[in-house]
């Protein structure tokens, strides 16, 4: 991907441990690589379709000197997200942050720290099959999109399945999302556990009735193994009721665990092509 280098950029701010810092004050380097895609602004000479350098240094000292902070860290950290969530074209960014006159009692160049940061695209799943179905959904969706760190881009259609495993209960309505986010896997699993929670949610039965339940089927080509999290989801290979909305939204996404598409893990399950 094409980047836009900015290099030490110099902001004089207030930020440190020590009180001093923060009363005093001392200069910072910024260097920062905006990763897009420059080629229709090249072949155009089009501003509107790149990103204009100079008001992502006006939002850097901007946020630098606007608060106070004790770590170069969390100055990074808030800088960072700053420029993904207000540059839609922006897709990852490298941020070096210096501080020179760190209050090292010896002889050194300068303190740095050096992060990336990217958006994701991540698939998730819905269902419900207890109270207003179509209204948990909708409300998850919803949710979602009011998390200034999540974008909802993709929403399929709803479709009324038949319960899986020994529970008797009510048909699911399912649906699938495609989002971009900031968020990590755990941070966005801390997300949707929150939603689901906030409509009522219990985890009483395994397969039992849920008024709202948020999987997350895929998220970038990621493999997650931890104890609470496994992405891609485990089961999503084998149930038509993700498959099937996911094929709708994404039918070329591609399963890391398997190398297979959507839509060829479609076919698969059923047993025929399936037409776009």
């Amino acid at each position: 991907m094409d980047k836009i280098l900015i290099k030490d950029l110099e902001i004089f701010a207030y930020h440190g441990v020590l009180e001093e810092e923060k009363q005093k004050g001392q200069p910072f380097f910024v260097s920062a690589e905006l990763y897009l895609d420059l080629r229709e602004a090249g072949i155009k000479d089009d501003l509107s379709k790149t990103v204009n350098y100079a008001t992502v240094c006006e939002l850097i000292r901007d946020i630098m000197t606007r608060e106070k902070f004790d770590l170069i860290e969390a100055v990074a950290e808030t800088v960072a997200g700053a420029i993904l969530l207000n540059y839609e074209l922006i897709k990852e960014v490298h941020l070096v942050i210096s501080k020179p006159k760190a209050p090292i009692p010896m002889s050194f160049d300068t303190v740095c720290v050096d992060i990336v940061r990217k958006k994701h695209i991540a698939y998730l799943g819905l269902g419900s099959n207890l109270g207003d179905k179509e209204g948990y959904l909708d409300f998850a969706i919803d949710q979602l999109n009011k998390d200034e760190y999540i974008r909802v881009n993709k929403v399929s259609e709803y479709i009324v399945t038949e319960p899986y495993g020994d529970v008797e209960q009510d048909d699911f309505l399912n649906g699938c999302v495609e989002i971009e986010t900031l968020y990590t896997p755990m941070e966005l699993l801390s997300v949707i556990n929150d939603i689901e929670q906030s409509a009522g949610r219990k985890r009483l039965i395994h397969w039992g009735p849920r008024t709202l339940d948020i999987d997350i089927l895929l998220y970038d080509r990621d493999i997650v193994m931890e104890e609470k999290l496994k992405i891609p989801h485990v089961e999503m290979t084998k149930r038509e009721f993700v498959l099937k909305p996911l094929f709708e939204i994404a039918p070329f996404a591609v399963h890391p665990g398997v190398g297979k598409t959507v839509m060829e893990l479609y076919e698969t399950l059923m047993g025929e092509d399936i037409k776009l």
